[in-house]
């Protein structure tokens, strides 16, 4: 089997590959370095020469509203006309949960355009929509902290571990195509607030969490369950509590 990866150098492509490889299939990278360029459309028809499946991991270079638009715009575009021309069995594309309920932001609209062009060009799909990962608990304590303290809203949280994003991302690749939306999402729920204090008491850090009610994401006004699977979801299996011991 051979499998086209967009972003394959990136935080979920390096873990895609790696795998892809490790089960027999042939890969290839698709990055501009590696020839293959979204924006342009520069080396796509080569790249999807005898390719069985594409998975979009690509990501805008900001999270800035025009510009991750422009982005998303144009390499959906690029990719599917590519993709129809070539015949590909499976086309893959990894978004993000609450897409289509938070339209306000910027980001998603990029990201629901995406969707939307894979969903009515008729190509055989599947899109992933994952919550957050485990590891942007980081994130969140260095974007919102204020000295010893970090501000953080008491929104519903779901996070997903990487290595299980990875798995899924592979595991849904190699089977026929869903042509829906499916959504993953890690085996543990709670508030926002009890990730980040239970980060922060694992690795001792110095650091008090001061909740609050204002139903904010790095910034973002976001529904209070924006950040959790409206419905049915395929859970991951690695626990927050265990993944933070071992990071």
């Amino acid at each position: 089997m051979k499998t086209l990866v967009i972003g394959g150098t990136g935080l979920v492509g390096k873990g895609v590959c790696e795998k892809l490889k490790n089960t027999g299939n042939e890969v290839i990278v698709g990055t501009p370095s590696n020839g293959v360029n979204i924006l342009t459309g520069e080396g796509l028809a080569n790249a999807l020469e005898g390719t069985d499946i594409v998975i979009d991991l690509s990501n805008s270079p900001s999270p800035e509203a025009q510009i991750a638009l422009n982005f998303f715009k144009t390499a959906a575009n690029n990719l599917v006309k590519a993709v129809k021309i070539a015949g590909i069995r499976h086309h893959l594309v990894l978004s993000i949960v609450g897409t289509d309920r938070a339209q306000h932001i910027g980001y998603l609209r990029a990201k629901k355009h995406q969707e939307d062009a894979v969903v009515e060009s008729g190509i055989p799909y599947t899109i992933i929509r994952s919550t957050q990962f485990h590891e942007h608990v980081g994130t969140i304590i260095d974007v919102q902290a204020d000295g010893k303290n970090v501000h953080v809203s008491t929104v519903d949280y779901q996070p997903i571990a990487l290595e299980d994003v990875v798995d899924y991302v592979v595991r849904f690749s190699l089977e026929e195509p869903k042509n829906k939306i499916v959504e993953i999402a890690g085996p543990d729920r709670g508030l926002m607030t009890d990730f980040v204090e239970g980060y922060l008491r694992e690795k001792g850090a110095d650091i008090i969490v001061i909740a609050n009610d204002n139903d904010k994401y790095m910034f973002e006004d976001i529904p209070r369950s924006l950040l959790v699977p409206s419905g049915e979801f395929f859970p991951g299996k690695i626990r927050f509590s265990d993944w933070v011991k071992i990071q």
